[in-house]
């Protein structure tokens, strides 16, 4: 037996508590907050691309010319009715500087008239106005041909310059001939009665007007009941459309300019111009329909107090336009515009399969960062021989009690773990062999001490001291003496 005496309870090794797994709240929270801000700036991002407004700067002549005034309209319309788009409007001092702002592609919008050059890269969206070319005679003087007008003096009436050149060409005149001089404006504020006047010294007058101011003047009626003029048919039309692509041959209803006197009084055959609103080629076809579909179906709203863009028309969709029409603006006419399904059908089936990798992954870096794998029910059983390594160290109940204490605490914690999945049931067996093996070796250590104790009690008991023997007792008795 050692001379020294039985080791402590506090001289074993520290108890060693069973691993428990929690998922880590703040990290939780963290990812919480960190997945709504992501939802919000995503639903914040689809909500600006989809309404984020897209500017489209467009080119006219002066504030007060008649594109000018219809882009004006748009821009408010557009930004009333709360639409993506926005209208940059740039004044230029007239619209032939106008269209050569939109050929240096500085513009996405123009407006030209067909006699004008065309950029390369124009594309019609809609057709805003017909102008009418008229051809007056004073009085009752009929003119039969345009070949007539090249002996006498011609008044242009029209609201800008292009429709000299313009009346000089149909006629044949080159502007650097003699012949051009005869051919002039008319005075700003001119009115028939005047140019026709013996004064004034003209013998015709062309004149270059909207159909749709032309049919609300009544000054031509005035004018008629007074026997100021006589409406011409120009009976080259169709042969002069033939010539110069960007003229259409017009046909005058009876009654057009005057109901009474009836002028026309029959159907009438003359040349005129359209008005396009173009853009350019490279705008998408999404912008172009879109902006189609506006200036169709606000009509009303874009039409100009003097007439102009009353009567707006679908661009024409032919092969053989003169200007052709934007791809957009074609689908919308012709009804071929897609839906939303449509063009992003595929992009949401190759979107899906792409979200759901990222899905996956995003939920694998989410397990990872917010929780810890569950501890495997045979990773404990270490904890358990470990507590069976120090049995044989125990030296008393005492500290047996400990290591009981600490072994019971395992299998407390592996229930609760079961119980909440911070353990999972992988080698559940293994540590329950492990738990019942020292389990079995801690009873078996505390018969050892027990038997031990008892017998180390026998050991350091003192001796017990012999019963008395019996002997014979001499009784001497004393005679007292009397």
């Amino acid at each position: 037996m050692s001379a020294e005496g039985p080791t402590s309870s506090t001289e074993l090794p520290p108890p060693r508590r069973p691993k428990v797994i929690k998922t880590n709240q703040q990290q939780v929270l963290l990812y919480v907050v960190l997945t709504l801000l992501l939802s919000l700036a995503t639903v914040w991002a689809g909500r600006v691309w989809w309404h984020n407004s897209e500017t489209l700067t467009f080119a006219v002549g002066a504030p007060n010319s008649d594109e000018a005034m219809f882009a004006t309209k748009l821009a408010t319309l557009l930004k009333n009715s709360a639409s993506r788009f926005r209208i940059k409007i740039v004044n230029n001092a007239d619209n032939a500087k106008a269209l050569a702002q939109f050929d240096r592609r500085q513009a996405d919008l123009a407006v030209l008239r067909t006699d004008a050059k065309v950029p390369l890269r124009a594309r019609t969206l809609a057709i805003l106005e017909h102008d009418l070319v008229l051809l007056l005679g004073p009085g009752n003087k009929k003119i039969k041909s345009l070949a007539e007008l090249k002996k006498k003096k011609v008044a242009v009436l029209a609201e800008n310059d292009s429709s000299l050149a313009f009346v000089r060409s149909i006629l044949d005149i080159p502007a650097d001939s003699p012949d051009a001089a005869k051919i002039q404006m008319a005075p700003q504020g001119a009115t028939l009665d005047k140019l026709f006047a013996p004064a004034s010294g003209f013998g015709a007058v062309i004149a270059v007007v909207h159909a749709s101011k032309a049919v609300r003047d009544k000054a031509y009626e005035q004018v008629a009941r007074r026997g100021g003029f006589t409406l011409n048919a120009i009976d080259e039309a169709k042969a002069l459309a033939r010539k110069f692509p960007g003229i259409s041959d017009e046909t005058l209803t009876a009654g057009t300019l005057s109901a009474s006197p009836e002028i026309p009084d029959d159907d009438l055959d003359t040349i005129g111009l359209e008005w396009l609103l173009v853009a350019q080629s490279k705008i998408s076809p999404t912008t172009a329909g879109d902006i189609a579909r506006i200036v169709y179906e606000n009509k009303s709203a874009l039409g100009l107090d003097n007439g102009f863009a009353t009567h707006i028309e679908p661009a024409s969709v032919e092969k053989d336009a003169f200007v052709m029409a934007h791809q957009g603006a074609a689908d919308y006419i012709n009804d071929d515009t897609k839906s939303f399904m449509d063009k992003y059908s595929d992009m949401m089936y190759l979107g899906a399969a792409a979200l759901s990798v990222i899905g996956s992954i995003f939920a694998a870096i989410y397990a990872k960062i917010t929780r810890v794998a569950p501890e495997k029910a045979s990773e404990l059983s270490t904890a358990i021989l470990d507590i069976g390594e120090r049995i044989e160290h125990a030296h008393s109940l005492d500290q047996l009690e400990c290591l009981q204490d600490e072994l019971e605490g395992i299998l407390r914690g592996a229930v609760i773990g079961l119980r909440d999945g911070t353990i999972s049931t992988d080698g559940l067996d293994t540590f329950k062999l492990g738990y019942e093996f020292v389990r079995d070796e801690i009873g078996m250590r505390r018969d050892y001490l027990k038997r031990h104790a008892s017998e180390l009690e026998k050991i350091a008991a003192p001796a017990a001291l012999p019963p008395p023997e019996d002997s014979n007792v001499v009784v001497v008795k004393t005679a007292q003496s009397a």
